[in-house]
C-alpha cells in the first residue's frame, strides 16, 4: 500500500486499450467519469494496474480534486472522498464556506460528525447519518477498533524503515502551538510510521498509522522527528513549507466493522492527484509507460532565418 502499482501502463493507456477515444478520455477526466480504486481521478499519467481503473459514463458529473464523492452510503453511515480545501465541519466565522458534514446532511437529510480531517488534508472520511451511529462510531474510535492510515510527503530521508512516536500532547508546548510536552491536560499520542519510498530532492513518502487521534497528530510527530510534512506552514520550516501549496497529507486507508450490519468495510484509496503528481516530480525517471510527464511548456525553438540570396 502507498506506492502506485508497478506497471507499464498509465491511466490513459489503460483506457485506450479499453477502446476509448482520446476525446472521451479527456472529457471523462474532466467530468469525474474515470475512477481509480473507488475514487475519481483526472491524473491520466500515473502508473496503475489495469483492473484498478474504471470508466463510469453514468457517474454524477464532478471535478476531481474539487468536488467530494460518496464512496459508500446506507441508512446509518456515509463514507466520502474529501478533497483538500474542504472544511470537515462548520467553523466559527466561516459559516459561508462549505463544510463536508453539512453538505452530507443536505444530501441525505441529516448528518452527525464522528471525526475530522484538517482543511488541507485530502482523503477518506466518515459521517454518521443518525445519532445512534454517531455514538457507535465514536465508541469504535475510542477503543481503537477503526483502522486509519495516512500517506505524507515529507522532508528528508528517514534512517529507519519503521519507527514509533509515543508522546503526550499539550495545547501549548511553549511557542503557542500544540505539541509534545508534560503538564495539565496532557494526552497520549501514538503513531506508527513506515518509510514507503525515498525520492529525489530530499523528499520521502511515509505512511502513518494512527493508534490515537489527537489534533494534528501526524503533522506534529513528523515535524518532531525532523521530517515535517511538505506544505505544512504551521509545524514545518520555511523550506519544506514552500515545496507544496498545501499540506501534503492524505487519509488513504479506512477500515471498520459496520456496527449495525457487521459488514467489514475497507477503503484503500490512492494519493490525491496533486500529491501523486508532486511525488512523480521527485522521481529520477519521469518517463512512465511510454508517456512523458510534461510539467510546464516546452522550450521555444529558435526562429530560423528565411533562406535567400546574400547581399554583397
Amino acid at each position: 500500500m502507498g506506492n502506485e502499482p508497478k506497471s507499464e501502463l498509465t491511466v490513459r493507456a489503460v483506457l485506450s486499450k479499453q477502446g476509448l477515444a482520446n476525446s472521451e478520455i479527456k472529457q471523462g477526466a474532466q467530468r469525474g467519469k474515470i475512477w481509480l480504486r473507488g475514487v475519481p481521478t483526472s491524473d491520466l499519467g500515473r502508473l496503475v494496474s489495469p483492473e484498478d481503473v474504471t470508466y463510469m459514463p453514468e457517474a454524477p458529473r464532478l471535478m476531481p480534486g474539487r468536488d467530494l464523492a460518496v464512496l459508500f452510503r446506507d441508512d446509518d453511515l456515509a463514507v466520502v472522498w474529501k478533497p483538500s480545501g474542504w472544511l470537515s465541519v462548520r467553523a466559527p466565522g466561516r459559516g459561508d464556506e462549505r463544510d463536508l458534514v453539512s453538505y452530507v446532511g443536505n444530501l441525505f437529510g441529516q448528518s452527525f460528525v464522528v471525526h475530522r480531517l484538517d482543511e488541507e488534508t485530502s482523503g477518506v472520511m466518515m459521517v454518521a447519518l443518525n445519532e445512534r451511529m454517531q455514538f457507535e462510531i465514536k465508541r469504535l474510535l475510542e477503543n481503537h477498533d477503526i483502522e486509519r492510515r495516512y500517506l505524507a510527503l515529507v522532508k528528508g530521508h528517514p534512517t529507519e524503515t519503521h519507527w514509533t512516536m509515543e508522546t503526550t500532547f499539550i495545547r501549548n508546548r511553549g511557542d503557542g502551538l500544540r505539541g509534545s510536552g508534560q503538564g495539565e491536560g496532557a494526552k497520549r499520542a501514538l503513531t506508527q510510521f513506515e518509510l514507503v519510498e525515498k525520492l529525489q530532492g530530499g523528499v520521502s513518502l511515509v505512511q502513518a498509522t494512527l493508534e490515537t487521534g489527537r489534533t494534528h497528530q501526524v503533522r506534529i510527530h513528523l515535524a518532531e522527528a525532523g521530517h515535517p510534512v511538505l506544505g505544512d506552514r504551521l509545524y514545518g520550516d520555511n523550506r519544506s513549507a514552500r515545496k507544496c501549496p498545501r499540506v501534503a497529507l492524505h487519509a488513504a486507508v479506512l477500515g471498520l466493522k459496520h456496527p449495525r450490519t457487521g459488514e467489514e468495510l475497507s477503503f484503500d484509496i490512492p494519493l490525491a492527484d496533486d500529491l501523486e503528481q508532486l511525488r512523480r516530480s521527485h522521481l529520477p525517471n519521469r518517463h512512465s509507460g511510454g508517456e512523458v510527464e510534461r510539467r510546464g511548456r516546452p522550450p521555444k525553438k529558435k526562429a530560423r532565418k528565411p533562406k535567400g540570396k546574400k547581399r554583397r
